[in-house]
């Protein structure tokens, strides 16, 4: 940890910085599917489910660093590099084969799920620990990723 003049305990910046980096890693796998999905989806929807996927990435790209920029205020080292988010994302992986937009809507959707799930989770880890600034933003995390889950998965759901 660097050193900080941030008022919280260093062992409640530790703490923190620990649940977090998980969640900065799973940030950036989610924005890489999500972009993955962008350059490669085709069929019917194209347009929409194109310019769909890449806000869902941009999104991604700014919870990740918002969550990396919060470890480095509370004195840790924040890593994006792809052999950390290799090893440390929580999501599902994202088969490369995918073509058509039902199923790309699947995996982004079922991504976007997991990353949700995780971040909520530790929204009350966050508050247990003393941090209620992290447990803000994981909450906004959590609130903007359901609403592009919602707009995800609305693609699969309509009627035939």
């Amino acid at each position: 940890m660097h050193p900080t003049k941030n008022d919280l305990p260093e062992r409640t910046r530790t703490g923190v910085v620990d649940l977090l980096a998980p969640h900065v890693a799973s940030a950036i796998d989610l924005m890489l599917q999500a972009k993955h999905a962008h350059w490669n989806v085709k069929g019917p929807n194209f347009i929409a489910l194109h310019e769909l996927f890449d806000k869902v990435a941009a999104t991604a790209q700014k919870h990740a660093d918002g969550l990396a920029e919060r470890i480095a205020q509370l004195g840790g080292r924040p890593s994006g590099l792809v052999k950390q988010v290799a090893a440390h994302s929580k999501l599902p992986s994202m088969r490369e084969d995918l073509v058509l937009g039902r199923d790309h809507v699947e995996a982004v959707a079922s991504a976007l799920a997991a990353f949700g799930a995780g971040v909520r989770r530790d929204i009350d880890k966050a508050t247990e620990l003393g941090d209620a600034d992290t447990a803000d933003l994981l909450t906004e995390v959590s609130r903007e990723t359901d609403e592009n889950l919602w707009f995800v998965e609305a693609h699969n759901q309509a009627e035939a």
